[in-house]
């Protein structure tokens, strides 16, 4: 079994035994977010928590070590999303993306915010016109070294 045939065994596992993410999440210990990304292939799980989703989702034994392994990241299957939900992160960052730029370099300085010591939180916020998707970001600011 190779990592994309786990992600696809995961998630139908996951339909069939009725669980949301959050569910897994706290079964495992830690965030919905993290446990959702690293479910689909995108970050790695300790031996415990990776015993945990075996025994949780009924996966074979082998799982776990693909469980464990630092994964290959970067899961869109083209330059541009297809897939109408991923496609507005990509107008997002399209249309935003200079502005987070600019103002994150004023505030810090000339560097990056790091999607490796990150966090984020998805959460419904209820809203008279329709309901929201209220996404909070948490990345450390990595200052570009001068040499």
């Amino acid at each position: 079994m190779n990592r994309a045939e786990l992600t696809e065994l995961i998630v139908a596992n996951r339909r069939r035994r009725k669980l949301t993410w959050a569910e897994i999440a706290t079964a495992v210990g830690r965030s919905k977010e993290s446990v959702t990304a690293g479910c689909l292939g995108q970050m790695s799980f300790d031996e415990a928590e990776a015993a945990v989703l075996v025994g949780l989702l009924d996966l074979p034994a082998d799982a776990a070590g693909l469980l464990t392994d630092p994964p290959y990241r970067g899961s869109l299957p083209t330059d541009v999303p297809s897939d109408p939900l991923i496609y507005r992160f990509y107008e997002l960052i399209s249309v935003y993306g200079t502005t987070f730029k600019e103002l994150i370099q004023e505030e810090f300085g000339d560097g990056i915010m790091s999607a490796i010591d990150f966090s984020m939180n998805l959460e419904r916020e209820p809203h008279p016109a329709g309901d929201r998707v209220h996404i909070t970001m948490s990345g450390k600011f990595l200052p570009y070294r001068r040499y």
